[in-house]
């Protein structure tokens, strides 16, 4: 699935996203969880990804400016599952996917 953004209300951009796609495990997830995938591409877009480590977040920094690729974990339901967001370190992508999936 791709997605469409308008430049209304939308938080500082840090990286352009590229084409958003979604798998259908992620599409199902965000369904069963009531979760907005806007909501959730925008915090990853501002620099707030989620529940990772120390570590990743570190890197996730360094990749903003160098150009690497930038993860984001989501936890979602109440299940405790997760939704994973990477953007693909050339930014032509963005892929919305659970971690079973990767």
């Amino acid at each position: 699935m791709n997605f469409e953004f308008s430049n209304s209300n939308r938080p500082k951009s840090l990286f352009p996203l590229g084409q958003v796609v979604a798998t259908h495990g992620a599409l199902d997830l965000l369904d069963r969880s009531a979760t907005n995938a806007f909501a959730l591409l925008q915090r990853h877009q501002a620099g707030d990804w989620g529940d990772i480590h120390p570590d990743d977040v570190t890197a996730n920094r360094e990749a903003v400016q160098h150009g690497f690729r930038i993860l984001s974990s989501y936890p979602l339901g109440t299940q405790g599952e997760r939704l994973w967001i990477i953007t693909e370190a050339d930014r032509s992508v963005t892929t919305l996917l659970l971690p079973s999936e990767y």
